[in-house]
């Protein structure tokens, strides 16, 4: 089971969508057709097989709109469902629940999407060595709650933002005018506890990066023959990622040239919604 994020972090996200959807003049369908002290049990039940992220999006949600409205998560963050399962029951005001309905399911959709494409990509290369991460190609605002479904479905974060590792990528290469370079500069600036990551375009590119000792070396868009080359020639001296287009296909044959991590975009920024729906029981 995945330990949830704090309510903290997930409030805005749920405040600012669920303001989007009412508007100038709240739920006016609601308004009209519901009766002001209806009461509603309904499930969030799942249309696919899938895994859980994303249930405390669903209980600030309605919340924010009933108080005291009961809702109980039955599947854990992590952990695997099928087609048909109950993910979430609710009790409480109609008018809330059908007001909060979109922004729940549109937030526990989108999650266990992407916990359940992680999810998918973990077992493709299992037995490897290999770890799944994602990236930072994530929908602006929702970062916290994409890794964290990442992180659900068995996955690797990689950086959150620009302020927690150095990563150096081509365009820095370029103005540093070399990979060298580049590195040299980065170990100067950073403290004891912030690690280098240096991208890579092509085996000359490596040998220099090697040279200088970073932590973590990306190859970026490097064959398979490549990638090979490159974990024989870096002889476990330093953690080895590849990136670059990835895909289900062809994940496990990256994975067993012996890199250590996998960074996938996909996982993110690509990932369909799983179906879920609410159904009034």
């Amino acid at each position: 089971m995945r330990p949830a994020l704090p309510d903290i972090l997930i409030q805005p996200v749920v405040t600012a969508a669920l303001a989007e959807d009412l508007g100038r003049a709240g739920d006016v369908t609601a308004a009209a057709c519901i009766p002001e002290d209806a009461r509603l049990k309904a499930v969030f039940a799942a249309r696919a097989d899938g895994v859980m992220a994303g249930g405390a999006c669903v209980r600030l949600a309605i919340t924010a709109l009933d108080p005291q409205a009961t809702i109980s998560v039955r599947v854990p963050e992590g952990e695997a469902f099928s087609a048909g399962d109950t993910l979430i029951s609710v009790e409480g005001q109609a008018r809330a629940i059908l007001a909060a309905e979109r922004t729940a399911l549109n937030l526990l959709g989108r999650l266990c999407g992407i916990a359940t494409q992680t999810r998918a990509y973990v077992q493709a290369v299992e037995g490897t060595g290999a770890r799944i991460a994602d990236t930072r190609k994530t929908t602006p605002g929702l970062r916290a709650l994409e890794k964290h479904a990442v992180a659900c479905g068995g996955g690797l974060n990689h950086r959150f933002g620009l302020d927690d590792a150095i990563l150096i990528k081509d365009n820095h290469v370029a103005v540093c005018g070399g990979v060298g370079e580049a590195v040299r500069r980065a170990r100067v600036h950073a403290g004891h506890l912030m690690k280098v990551e240096v991208e890579v375009d092509g085996l000359d590119q490596l040998d220099a990066a090697l040279a200088e000792g970073p932590d973590v070396i990306m190859l970026d868009n490097f064959s398979l023959t490549d990638l090979s080359e490159a974990v024989a020639r870096a002889g476990q001296r330093v953690t080895l990622e590849a990136s670059g287009g990835v895909t289900l296909e062809t994940v496990r044959a990256i994975a067993e040239t012996g890199v250590n991590v996998i960074s996938v975009g996909a996982l993110t920024h690509s990932v369909p919604n799983l179906d879920i729906g609410l159904d009034a029981v």
